[in-house]
């Protein structure tokens, strides 16, 4: 037993149930890399302004949630909390949207860090694929999004998800909105923190999850009834695209993202089989964040999607991923001259694209069987003395059993073709 153990509220992903992260990364990443999104890749940490000026300095994630602390040389730093202020700031910094291809589409995959109470489905630390759609106000972006993500779970075969969808307004729409929240708030029976969070930014409190406050919404003023004309044609032809893709949505007129950052379309992704943590992913159109962290105006939209979560989802609903197998051929030599004639077969396999193993360590006959079986390998090589002499290989099907010789300089083609 180790003296040290996983911090608090984090995990490790370990074979063979890792496999399924990695699938679930993969099938996300997919059809964003079949519509011209490119990799992006951020640091761990950026400075701790970043987030408080993109994220919203009022917001749980930077007073409560973000682990922040200062170097050597006193600079304020702060793990990620989340993806899309780190990659906006890459992007301004190359001058990516100066090459006069916009918008810039990115995708990302990676870890974040959030300091709350662990629970299922909620960690500190916690992985995330998401993407970016960078410079550009159209409406089709938006629902491109959607229908991606859409595609990225169907693909999975997950069945029982929900898409929530919202308007959230813009600079000219919202204010008359957040005026008229406000007041509504002020009549209400809240602590003081939420009072205080009502005049910083009202919108926050529309997503506040105690079944106190959450009472006392039920006749809260609906941003809907405030959209302004050009936020209302937008979001129906967001509507109107996403719905002809054949992806089906629920309105939610409630629906609030809990960063500062959105504008107009916001969405969710919800899975009812999840409990409390039942968001799975999200994102929304937001216009305004590249002025806020320094930049030109750069309207954009995107989303990120949590791989824990989907992979609960899956589980939720029984879905069994089809992983390739680790290992398809697993060597077992008999002796000295047998361990190199197998490595080199191997080595040879691997080479041609055969995912192979060896049973290293010097291990019997029996042992090296036992690991045989437990590798997952469909096929067995096995080589001993007297194999040698006649210059064959024993070839043996794990599943059925059956064992065939086959000259040593035959098995590797006889292997393509079996395994295809």
């Amino acid at each position: 037993m180790s003296t040290f153990k996983a911090p608090k509220g984090t995990y490790d992903l370990l074979p063979p149930d890792s496999a399924k992260y990695l699938a679930v990364r993969e099938a996300i990443a997919a059809p964003l890399r079949g519509s011209g999104y490119g990799y992006i890749e951020t640091p761990g940490f950026e400075t701790v302004e970043l987030f408080a000026r993109g994220v919203g300095e009022s917001t749980d994630i930077v007073t409560k949630e973000m682990y922040a602390f200062e170097t050597k040389g006193g600079t304020k730093l702060a793990l990620r909390p989340e993806g899309t202020a780190s990659v906006l700031r890459a992007a301004l910094e190359a001058n990516l949207h100066r090459a006069g291809n916009l918008p810039v589409k990115l995708w990302y995959s990676g870890s974040y860090y959030r300091y709350e109470r662990p629970q299922k489905g909620r960690y500190r630390h916690f992985s995330q694929v998401g993407a970016e759609a960078i410079g550009a106000e159209d409406p089709a972006l938006d629902a491109e999004l959607i229908i991606l993500a859409d595609q990225a779970y169907r693909s999975l075969g997950l069945q029982n998800f929900r898409i929530l969808l919202n308007s959230l307004g813009d600079k000219e729409c919202r204010p008359v909105y957040r005026a008229a929240l406000q007041d509504f708030l002020r009549g209400l029976d809240l602590d003081e923190d939420t009072l205080r969070r009502a005049e910083i930014n009202p919108l926050r409190v529309l997503d506040d999850k105690r079944e106190s406050v959450q009472k006392q919404l039920g006749d809260a003023p609906l941003l809907r009834d405030y959209l302004c004309d050009a936020c209302k044609a937008y979001h129906e032809e967001v509507r109107e695209l996403v719905t002809a893709a054949g992806v089906t949505f629920e309105d939610d007129p409630k629906l609030v993202r809990g960063l500062d950052y959105y504008t107009r379309t916001t969405f969710e992704f919800v899975h009812d089989g999840l409990g409390s943590q039942s968001a799975v992913g999200g994102g929304g159109r937001y216009d305004g964040l590249s002025e806020m962290i320094g930049g030109p105006a750069l309207p954009s939209v995107g989303w990120a999607l949590g791989v824990d979560r989907t992979v609960l989802a899956l589980e939720a609903e029984g879905v069994e991923l089809e992983l390739p197998a680790a290992t398809s051929v697993f060597a077992v030599p008999l002796g000295e001259e047998a361990r190199r004639v197998l490595f080199a077969k191997v080595t040879e396999l691997r080479k041609n694209g055969v995912a192979a193993d060896f049973a290293y360590g010097s291990k019997g006959l029996k042992a090296a069987m036992k690991a045989a079986n437990r590798s997952g390998a469909r096929y067995a090589l096995i080589l001993g003395e007297r194999d040698i002499e006649e210059g064959v290989v024993q070839l043996k099907d794990l599943e059925s059993g059956e064992q065939t010789a086959f000259g040593v300089n035959e098995v590797v083609a006889e292997l393509e073709s079996r395994l295809g």
